[in-house]
């Protein structure tokens, strides 16, 4: 696949984030690499090699969790480099920048394949951007998620908003409010208490045998679950090396039988953990060092929670409600599958709404109060809700995560969606999990040009009620 049509490479002199400082053109940016190596030469400077830039570039991921502590989600390389960094001085967020900027002019000469190379450079694009942040520098927020994330974002249509409402009036038909209605099915929808843990148990279960017949999975790999309380996430996967994750189940909020096969293929099969997994024994074992290292606010968590949300139907296909009620029977809950499965369909179009209140608050300078009653208008929020979402879309770390669940679902269910037969799809869905692939190494194959259609997506499934990534 070739990756060279959407690479871009910020052009000497152009201002920050002036759209001609990325030309999207393949012929540019083999012209820019090929003056970067002959200038090289001429004046006689040292080539940093592969091993080399890539130990700088795990170092320069692990100092921005100095300024941030979470930044680095999973690290599962050499303890030592993790050591130096800890030992050394906290970082200046303007060096960390500069760093990032200088490794990208380093790439052309380091050695590395098209394909590792790709994946490096925009993520220390994406690692030089979030130092410019904490710097305190002022960066346009759709520029800054197309820094971070590698795609380019826009508003969704309330038209489509309002056919959603009156899908999903078909399937919830009956008296009082639409987000009456939704609020009475979810509340007829939770799991009790009591049954959580068996019916984790279960699901996961059930997936992993669906996920080790199509996906195999290193033999050792074990995921532990745990129930916990106080958390402001629904479920959070902790990747722990050694293909070992701990996944955690926030028992505070309410867990729901429609969300629940979700938000575990999400977390574990045959999304993060499996994920993780088949990447440390392929990539990392193959010597792709890059790959130990897993950060926020960069491409691979826009393709982490693309595959992640279309874990579900990845493995058990467009009828997941009618076989997650099976194994809900089992356990002596009754769950309508055929009415999840529908709901979903019509629900689809909201999946912006969250996106949308982002752009309100930070593209357009819309008040707090504005954007609340947006979200509890289009996505059926409660007034909690909406605040809660606010909370965590005005976040300096945290405000442009979002569009990861919804660029990321688009994208990459776009692109399984143009597979021509069902083994195609499942070949390309193995692709994500194994490959070091970003969003433009999408957008550059076959058909990317007509990827980020709307798809399927019940608003009220993990990838909305995550109220933080993983």
């Amino acid at each position: 696949m070739s990756i060279e049509q959407t690479t871009r490479v910020s052009k000497p002199g152009a201002k920050a984030h002036d759209p001609s400082a990325y030309p999207n053109c393949a012929w540019w940016h083999r012209e820019s690499f090929r003056r970067v190596g002959f200038r090289a030469r001429a004046l006689g400077w040292g080539v940093m090699d592969a091993d080399s830039l890539v130990r700088r570039y795990l170092l320069l991921g692990l100092g921005f969790d100095r300024l941030e502590e979470g930044f680095v989600d999973a690290f599962t390389g050499d303890p030592a480099l993790r050591r130096q960094v800890e030992n050394a001085p906290k970082p200046d967020p303007r060096e960390l920048a500069r760093t990032a900027r200088e490794l990208r002019g380093d790439l052309p000469l380091s050695g590395l394949n098209d394909e590792r190379a790709h994946f490096i450079d925009v993520h220390l694009r994406a690692l030089e951007c979030s130092g410019r942040k904490f710097a305190g520098d002022e960066i346009g927020f759709v520029d800054e998620v197309e820094a971070y994330f590698d795609v380019r974002i826009s508003k969704g249509n309330e038209d489509s908003y309002s056919g959603a409402h009156r899908r999903m009036s078909e399937v919830l038909p009956g008296p009082g409010s639409l987000a009456e209605r939704v609020l009475a099915h979810r509340k007829a929808d939770e799991i009790p208490a009591a049954k959580l843990g068996e019916c984790v148990d279960a699901m996961s279960s059930a997936l992993r045998d669906l996920v080790r017949g199509t996906f195999p999975l290193p033999a050792s790999e074990t995921v532990e679950y745990e129930v916990v309380g106080d958390k402001p996430w629904s479920g959070f996967n902790y990747y722990l090396g050694d293909y070992r994750s701990k996944v955690a189940i926030n028992s505070d909020l309410p867990q729901f039988m429609a969300n629940l096969p979700r938000l575990i293929a999400h977390e574990s099969y045959p999304g993060h953990h499996t994920e993780h997994c088949r990447k440390e024994a392929g990539l990392v074992g193959a010597g792709q060092l890059e790959q130990t290292l897993f950060l926020v606010n960069t491409p691979q968590c826009l393709m982490a929670e693309g595959l992640a949300d279309l874990a579900l139907e990845a493995i058990v296909g467009p009828d997941w409600g009618l076989w997650a009620q099976e194994i809900y029977a089992d356990l002596g809950l009754d769950f309508d599958g055929e009415k999840a499965q529908r709901l979903s369909a019509a629900s689809g179009q909201l999946i912006s709404v969250r996106q949308d209140a982002a752009l309100m608050l930070h593209d357009e300078g819309r008040s707090h109060d504005d954007v609340s009653a947006f979200l509890e208008r289009w996505s059926l929020s409660t007034p909690e809700r909406a605040r809660q979402s606010l909370r965590f879309l005005s976040s300096p770390l945290w405000r442009a995560y979002t569009s990861t669940y919804v660029e990321g679902y688009r994208l990459l269910g776009g692109w399984l969606d143009q597979a021509a037969t069902e083994s195609d799809r499942r070949d390309r869905f193995r692709r994500l999990l194994d490959e070091p692939l970003v969003p433009s190494s999408l957008r550059s194959a076959p058909g990317g040009d007509q990827l980020g259609e709307v798809r399927r997506l019940d608003p009220f499934d993990s990838a909305s009620t995550l109220e933080i990534p993983r």
